[in-house]
């Protein structure tokens, strides 16, 4: 409450009933609600020469109705401009991959940065949330394309890595069966038997490799 331009003694009046004398005095009602604000967004310059729009919302309250009203004219108008420079300010510095990465620490900064300012207005500063980040549609096509190419280059690395191990499997499996010359009776079995079990009208006959290194057009 003010009388002819200067606070009455005693600080804030309220909550309750409280008088004045008309024409002689005057008052500011303050909300010591917690209040919620919306950043509108930005279009912010990354470290690495990106262009993104970036939106945010910041929770406050005043803790000192008299400083909020004798020391700046709007709090919370001020507050809001205050809020959208300090975006553009902290994002900045940050590049692509830190500000899809780390928002938690961007909005720490953030509040931080805005607690420090408004503290001689009397405004505390609760919380800060980036709420999106939108990047232009030829970079979400890019990298789209990058994460495409990064999952066909580790699926090829993994095809190959397959057929080095089943390479190293088919030569102990040929070694096995060098060291035992009936192991490769035993494999032709089971791959007669495995043909049979498909019920079709393939006949096979084995034929030892022996034989035919014997016939007299084998060296030609």
């Amino acid at each position: 409450m003010f009388r002819l331009g200067r606070i009455l003694p005693g600080g804030a009046r309220g909550p309750g009933m409280f008088f004045i004398v008309p024409c002689i005095d005057s008052y500011t009602k303050v909300d010591l609600r917690t209040v919620t604000f919306d950043v509108p967004p930005q279009e912010i310059l990354t470290r690495d020469s990106v262009t993104v729009a970036v939106d945010a919302v910041v929770y406050f309250r005043i803790f000192d109705p008299i400083i909020s009203v004798t020391n700046v004219e709007d709090a919370p108008k001020s507050t809001q401009l205050l809020a959208a420079t300090t975006l553009r300010n902290v994002l900045g510095t940050q590049s692509l991959q830190e500000i899809l990465s780390d928002r938690e620490s961007i909005a720490l900064s953030m509040q931080t940065t805005l607690d420090e300012c408004t503290e001689s207005w009397g405004v505390r500063v609760e919380r800060v949330e980036v709420k999106d980040v939108r990047l232009p549609v030829q970079l979400q096509r890019a990298m789209a394309a990058e994460a495409e190419a990064a999952r066909e280059a580790r699926a090829k690395v993994i095809a190959a890595e397959g057929e080095h191990k089943a390479s190293k499997a088919l030569k102990e499996a040929a070694d096995i069966i060098h060291r035992s010359p009936i192991a490769l009776q035993l494999r032709y079995l089971q791959t007669l038997t495995a043909i049979a079990s498909e019920k079709n009208s393939t006949i096979v006959f084995p034929i030892p490799i022996d034989i035919l290194n014997s016939l007299p057009f084998s060296n030609k």
